[in-house]
């Protein structure tokens, strides 16, 4: 009996301004791919009552506004920076968010695999290694792009400058720790097309080795 395929997951990580978003969503356009983003998924967690109710306990009624939204950049202020003190919030942050975003993500994955038209599950998430959410994932593919470049995107897109670029990236891993734990590195120092094709050859390929129960990655000790 032949085994049926399955729709595999492919984790994308890099660095920030490294592409990422833009070659899974424009691979989406192409071809009858889903995104989970993660980041998107993060900002509506801000919205659910019970996890406001949460950050007012932790971080006081400063980070809301008069809409009782929460003001993000008041928030990122607490917690990225080199300090101890950042880094405690940062850890409380997260144990808030981080396990309302797993289960979205989760349950996301598990309605698209039902969807028998979709090729292929690109999870966009910039702290996917940090946060052990690659045991959802069936393939990892690190961004490749020089420094100069992702700053120029960061800049043209958030206003950052190079110290914020710095002060953010110190908070995730290394770029040479994500890169070691990739299954495969993709290039996109060049054209965003050509990058756009290769996440397509390497999708191609998850699909053409996956059967109907495949074995997700354990998480590294």
């Amino acid at each position: 009996m032949t085994a049926q395929k399955t729709i595999p997951v492919l984790g994308i990580v890099g660095g920030i301004g490294s592409g990422k978003s833009a070659i899974a969503n424009g691979l989406a356009q192409a071809r009858p791919i889903a995104v989970i983003d993660a980041d998107l998924i993060g900002h509506q967690a801000l919205e659910q009552q019970p996890v406001k109710q949460r950050l007012r306990d932790q971080f006081g009624t400063e980070i809301f506004d008069d809409t009782d939204s929460v003001i993000r950049s008041e928030l990122a202020t607490r917690v990225f920076g080199p300090t101890a003190e950042h880094s405690r919030a940062r850890e409380a942050l997260q144990k808030i968010v981080h396990p309302v975003i797993q289960h979205s993500i989760e349950q996301q994955i598990d309605d698209i695999r039902h969807q028998p038209d979709r090729e292929a599950v690109l999870l966009d998430a910039a702290v996917l290694l940090e946060t052990g959410w690659q045991t959802v994932c069936d393939h990892i593919v690190f961004i490749d792009a020089p420094r100069d470049q992702r700053l120029q995107r960061v800049s043209e897109t958030r206003n950052w400058d190079a110290a914020e670029l710095t002060r953010r990236e110190a908070t995730q891993l290394p770029l040479a720790e994500k890169r070691s734990r990739a299954d495969c590195v993709l290039d996109n120092s060049g054209h965003l097309e050509d990058a756009i094709v290769g996440l397509g050859k390497i999708v191609d390929r998850m699909r053409s080795s996956s059967t109907e129960h495949p074995t997700p990655q354990k998480p590294n000790s």
